[in-house]
């Protein structure tokens, strides 16, 4: 893992997870990415709080897609790692990517596209230069997700 990859959660699949078909169930891997979510500017930046106080923004999730690659069953370990993969203007996209603790083999990705919030107004805002200026240098390349 590069250090533009960076780990925001763990977790176990919980027999209370799993469907009739015995693999986790879709809902508990939006669970387990949107936890994951709530660290991504704690590990990337700072709170929204921080964001809030200092630049009157927060980022809202205006989009998230999950792609199933393979299933987890009751007792597996997981590892949720995120890495910034688009900067824009008034928005950003991170990949999370679900892990196996024990092989690494990825079993689902989570793409979330964050989008700058002014919450007095109501609507997108551009990205604050000092955010930008410090999530450039972290921007994952392909070949580093490859890894």
């Amino acid at each position: 893992m590069t250090e533009k990859i960076k780990e925001i959660t763990r977790g176990v699949v919980h027999p209370w997870h799993c469907d009739s078909f015995g693999h986790m169930n879709v809902r508990w891997y939006g669970h387990f990415f949107d936890d994951g979510a709530y660290h991504v500017w704690s590990v990337y930046w700072g709170s929204h709080q921080r964001m809030e106080s200092e630049f009157g923004v927060h980022t809202v999730t205006a989009r998230a897609a999950t792609s199933f690659l393979a299933e987890l069953v009751a007792g597996d370990l997981i590892i949720v790692d995120c890495a910034l993969t688009r900067l824009g203007g008034k928005s950003c996209t991170f990949l999370e990517r679900m892990r196996h603790a024990d092989t690494g083999r990825i079993h689902a990705t989570y793409e979330l596209t964050e989008v700058f919030f002014d919450p007095k107004t109501r609507k997108a805002a551009p990205m604050p230069a000092p955010i930008r200026e410090a999530l450039a240098p972290m921007l994952a390349t392909p070949a580093e997700l490859e890894g």
